[in-house]
């Protein structure tokens, strides 16, 4: 089943961030963008690279009004302790959710039950709390903070300009589309 158009789920999470930790629920998700990067676990291999890639287009993503928010099922305190050891996450200043207890990942349905880890999925939110977009990686396979960005800007687009929609590798300030009939079979 898919989550697109889906309400996220409620939830409550303690999570480290900029120095401290934080509660982090739904609710602080509504009236902005946001970005949900689960990850499958703390001092790995792939995970740093794509959690520090996020972080070099963080503020970029802020200028959109977006808020990232990192999740694996580690604990705040690892998370803590991984910003604090590594030079690729100690530059990280979004919020790193803890999720021991698989609730989030479950809700998002990114959790591989079998070794009770995150998948390495990405999720768009709209500023009502519904999801606009999911990736699905596997796990040897990182993913592009720089894609992430274009696609935040085409859902923007898309949810302020109702009846355009962005056709592939849509950039900004580029031509949309209007589906109509006049398009069927033209393109």
């Amino acid at each position: 089943m898919s989550l697109i158009g889906s309400q996220v789920v409620p939830f409550k999470a303690e999570a480290f961030k900029d120095g401290e930790f934080i509660t982090v629920t739904d609710e602080s998700l509504k009236g902005q963008w946001s970005i949900f990067c689960f990850y499958p676990a703390d001092f790995t291999f792939v995970c740093p690279t794509e959690l520090e890639d996020l972080q070099n287009n963080y503020d970029t993503l802020k200028e959109l009004g977006v808020e990232v928010y990192s999740v694996s099922t580690d604990t705040h305190f690892t998370h803590k302790g991984w910003h604090d050891s590594s030079e690729k996450i100690g530059k990280i200043k979004y919020a790193m959710i803890g999720d021991p207890s698989q609730r989030i990942t479950r809700g998002f349905d990114v959790l591989n039950e079998e070794d009770g880890l995150a998948d390495r999925g990405t999720f768009i939110i709209d500023p009502d709390g519904v999801i606009q977009a999911v990736e699905i990686n596997a796990g040897g396979i990182g993913r592009d903070a720089d894609i992430l960005v274009s696609k935040i800007k085409a859902a923007q687009y898309v949810r302020n300009n109702p009846g355009e929609v962005c056709p592939a590798k849509w950039q900004e300030g580029s031509e949309t589309l209007k589906p109509s009939l006049d398009l069927v079979g033209k393109l």
